[in-house]
């Protein structure tokens, strides 16, 4: 049990950080899941408002947030088709 003032008072502060980190983690892994059933572009700018607001506020690592936003970003870009033309 804290016994300070101030440690009583992080012990509140904890317990509201908390929930709010939880509802950001939890709003940016709701967004890749729909993401993954029905990729479109406007749930992609959905996914890099939650992911980039999780990562400003250290819920994940920026790395991580780049990494989910570039691995997302290429499953909207059709694949190049290299057996059309095939180099000589």
């Amino acid at each position: 049990m804290p016994v300070t003032k101030q440690a009583i008072k992080k012990v509140r502060q904890d317990k509201r950080k908390t929930i709010i980190n939880l509802k950001r983690k939890k709003n940016y892994k709701k967004a890749l899941h729909d993401f993954g059933k029905n990729p479109t572009v406007a749930g992609l700018s959905v996914i890099y408002k939650a992911v980039d607001r999780a990562a400003k506020t250290n819920v994940i690592h920026k790395n991580k947030a780049s990494r989910i936003k570039s691995r997302l970003s290429k499953k909207l870009i059709p694949r190049k088709q290299t057996a059309k033309n095939p180099k000589k």
